[in-house]
């Protein structure tokens, strides 16, 4: 299920928009959780507290203070996965998009052939994208994490935490299958912990430190840490 969010200061254009994607998802059988903003800046504030939580953003350029464009650009920043598509009753700014590697441009009103072309490349990118984070579910809601952001992963019983740089992530699971998931950039330094090795600054002892995050790191473990440490310095 695709979560799509979309950002006009125009009810009614978000209203248009939204039976569009619902019948295009329709033709493929597909189904959209959305999530609507009447302006940029609402948009950014919502996400910071639920980062991840949106895979595709439709975005009308001529906005308030904060434009399309300008909202584009911060959210490419704070998630370089996020796939971007302007929604816009101007020619003007075509070209301006590729500065934020926007996924295509839809004149209002949308066409269906359009739609369908956009989509689809959205989830061509999706499932590009797929190695390159990791999707939890918690309550609700499924999180798609940038493997990069994640500093590490720590397990209590059944219950696992996702570290992130941005926030933290919990869910039901166990840390074995985390570790099967995420691959080998990420290594097991404890029964409780696995960490993302590039987001170690330094071993010592029995400790390692990722940021401000001093965490154990086991007997049993530590060979195997400082091969995997190695490995990731070498590679740069």
């Amino acid at each position: 299920m695709l979560r799509i969010g979309i950002c006009d200061d125009s009810a009614d254009a978000r209203i248009a928009l939204r039976a569009a994607l619902e019948r295009a998802l329709d033709r493929r059988r597909g189904a959209g959780t959305f999530f609507e903003f009447s302006s940029g800046e609402g948009l950014l504030r919502w996400l910071e507290k639920h980062a991840g939580e949106l895979d595709m953003v439709f975005l009308d350029i001529e906005m308030g203070e904060l434009d399309g464009m300008e909202t584009a650009r911060r959210l490419r920043a704070a998630d370089e996965g996020l796939q971007l598509v302007f929604v816009t009753g101007y020619t003007d700014y075509v070209f301006d998009g590729y500065s934020v590697g926007a996924l295509g441009y839809l004149m209002k009103p949308a066409q269906p052939e359009r739609l369908d072309e956009v989509l689809d490349r959205g989830l061509e990118a999706r499932l590009r994208e797929e190695d390159k984070v990791f999707l939890c579910r918690s309550g609700e809601t499924m999180y798609r994490i940038p493997k990069k952001a994640i500093l590490y992963f720590s397990s209590d019983r059944r219950q696992v935490s996702c570290v992130s740089t941005a926030r933290t992530y919990t869910f039901y699971g166990k840390l074995d299958e985390v570790e099967r998931t995420v691959g080998d950039s990420f290594v097991r330094v404890h029964q409780r912990y696995l960490v993302r090795a590039g987001a170690v600054e330094r071993m010592d002892g029995g400790q390692i430190f990722l940021g401000e995050e001093v965490l154990p790191v086991s007997r049993a473990h530590r060979s195997a840490a400082l091969a995997a440490l190695a490995r990731t310095a070498l590679e740069g």
